[in-house]
C-alpha cells in the first residue's frame, strides 16, 4: 500500500508540473516526496510536455489556438518580433526561461515557432529542465527548511 501511496503522490507532482514547472519542488515537498524522487519527475513532467508540443504544437497552434485569438496584428509583425527574440538570446535562452518564467506548454509553444529542428528543441528542453530541477528543488526543500528552523528559533519576548 505504502509503494502505491508514493507512487499517487509522485504522479499528482508529475501532472501539475505538466501545467507549472514550479508545482513540482512545491508539491513534492508538501507531498513528502524524496528530493530525487521530486527532481526526476518534475523533469519528466516538463519533458512530456515539451515532446508532446514540439511533435504536435503547430498542428495544435493552428488547429486550436489560431482559432481561438483571432490575429490583432498581420503575422509577418508577429514573425519579426519572435525572429527578434530568437536572434538575440536563441532557442537557448527560450529554454532557459520556460521553467521558471515560461511555462512548459508556453516556452515550446514559443520554441516550435521558432525553430524546425525538433530534436535541438528538445535537448536544450531537456538540459534547462534537469538543471532547473535542481535548482528550485534544492531552494525549495532547503529552503523552506531553513526558514523553520528560524521561526523555530525565534523566542516570544
Amino acid at each position: 500500500m505504502d509503494m502505491w501511496e508514493e507512487i499517487l503522490k509522485a504522479f499528482s507532482v508529475y501532472l501539475s508540473t505538466m501545467i507549472k514547472f514550479i508545482f513540482g519542488p512545491i508539491g513534492g515537498k508538501a507531498a513528502g516526496l524524496h528530493l530525487i524522487t521530486t527532481m526526476v519527475v518534475t523533469a519528466a513532467g516538463m519533458m512530456t510536455v515539451v515532446v508532446a508540443f514540439t511533435y504536435f504544437g503547430e498542428y495544435i497552434r493552428k488547429q486550436i489556438l489560431d482559432r481561438i485569438f483571432k490575429k490583432s496584428k498581420p503575422k509577418e509583425d508577429l514573425n519579426k518580433k519572435n525572429n527578434g527574440f530568437f536572434k538575440k538570446y536563441g532557442l537557448a535562452g527560450i529554454a532557459i526561461l520556460t521553467p521558471v518564467i515560461l511555462t512548459p506548454i508556453g516556452g515550446t509553444l514559443l520554441a516550435v515557432s521558432v525553430s524546425p529542428n525538433r530534436e535541438k528543441i528538445i535537448f536544450y528542453m531537456f538540459i534547462s529542465a534537469c538543471v532547473w530541477s535542481v535548482i528550485l528543488t534544492f531552494a525549495v526543500y532547503f529552503g523552506y527548511d531553513a526558514i523553520m528552523n528560524l521561526v523555530n528559533k525565534v523566542q516570544p519576548v
